[in-house]
């Protein structure tokens, strides 16, 4: 099918962080023997400390300011953002349809039967529904997923986006970004995801999600409270430094000797016992007992040998994540900063992807 006339604007990918702003945009290959996508812009925006508080944004205004100025770093023009909200903020559900129901009809019939999925009253949430398929119960019945959040979760974002001078097209789910950026790391391009197990550890600043995808497929997520802020906390205790500058240091080297082996090391190893933790929990709970490969995303998977250390400790190859591999880049993106960047960039590259969609 083609379509005439103006091209519908792409999606910047804004991913709202606990810690930070991260702006994605992308275009696609101009022919078959071109990367499949090209890195237009991108930004990554410190936010004030307590903007975010347990993953709700706590100062909106402070938000909205911190994308304007992603905005403005990165160079982009474009308006229509695709945004996400934690998994944790979700309430997902499968139920089965008939088939013969149109999605106004299906729409219909899931506001009616809404409150027997969702704990809050209707009018406090936003709630959204998409056809997985076939159901394997019945031929004349489609399995749909439902997801519902409070409306403020949702309102939140749209608000501080508003604030940049940004319209929120789409509100995603941070997990379901995460899949489809993990399709680039997996098979090269969404859709080609190879027949393995992944686990994809996204190390936040006071979150750790795993994530196990099977075929290209989310089949597990959990959430742990250990992240990097831990280490930059270490490092304000043991140096005497201001949270910015220690955030410096981390990242750009500086600090004393010491801080490899009585700072650094540590946190290694709390971070591979954290991961391991995690997945011995994915396989009590699951019909699996191994995984193929462990992916490290998330900004504390920038330290330096701690993809060496998981696959020491865990006994499981274990990668970095870098989403922009396949991909060509326009001449202003400053290749060292983005190498830095890159594995705490997938969400936003996963909402990115949604305007391809």
């Amino acid at each position: 099918m083609f379509r005439f006339g103006r091209r519908k604007p792409l999606l910047i990918g804004v991913d709202i962080s606990s810690t930070a702003v991260k702006l994605i945009e992308l275009s696609q290959g101009s022919d078959a023997a071109s990367a499949l996508y090209r890195l237009e812009n991108y930004a990554v925006e410190l936010l004030p400390v307590n903007a975010i508080v347990e993953k709700k944004i706590a100062d909106v205004q402070a938000v909205g300011d911190a994308i304007k100025k992603a905005v403005t770093r990165a160079g982009t023009r474009s308006k229509d953002v695709a945004v996400a909200i934690s998994g944790s903020a979700v309430i997902t559900k499968v139920i089965s349809l008939s088939a013969a129901l149109s999605d106004a009809e299906m729409e219909t019939q899931i506001q009616l039967e809404a409150d027997q999925y969702i704990p809050y009253p209707l009018e406090e949430v936003n709630i959204d529904f998409d056809v997985i398929g076939p159901s394997a119960s019945s031929p004349e019945l489609v399995d749909v997923l439902l997801a519902a959040s409070r409306r403020e979760n949702v309102d939140d974002r749209v608000a501080a986006l508003s604030i940049a001078g940004l319209n929120a097209e789409v509100v995603d789910i941070e997990s379901y970004a995460m899949e489809r950026a993990c399709a680039l790391l997996i098979g090269g391009r969404p859709g080609d995801a190879a027949e393995r197990t992944v686990a994809v550890a996204d190390v936040g600043a006071t979150t750790t999600t795993l994530n196990v995808l099977h075929e290209g497929k989310t089949v597990y997520t959990r959430e742990q409270n250990f992240g990097g802020q831990q280490l930059i906390e270490e490092v304000q205790r043991r140096y005497g430094l201001p949270r910015e500058q220690a955030l410096q240091q981390v990242v750009e080297g500086g600090l004393p000797d010491s801080y490899m082996t009585e700072v650094l090391a540590p946190f290694k190893e709390a971070l591979a016992t954290q991961i391991g933790r995690a997945l011995q929990f994915f396989y009590s709970a699951s019909t699996y007992n191994r995984v193929d490969q462990i992916i490290l995303a998330g900004g504390s998977a920038s330290v330096r040998g701690i993809d060496e250390l998981v696959e020491e400790r865990l006994g499981v190859s274990t990668s970095v994540a870098n989403p922009f591999a396949h991909m060509s880049m326009s001449p202003k993106i400053r290749l060292p900063e983005l190498k830095r960047d890159a594995p705490s960039l997938m969400i936003a590259v996963g909402l990115a992807l949604r305007g391809f969609e």
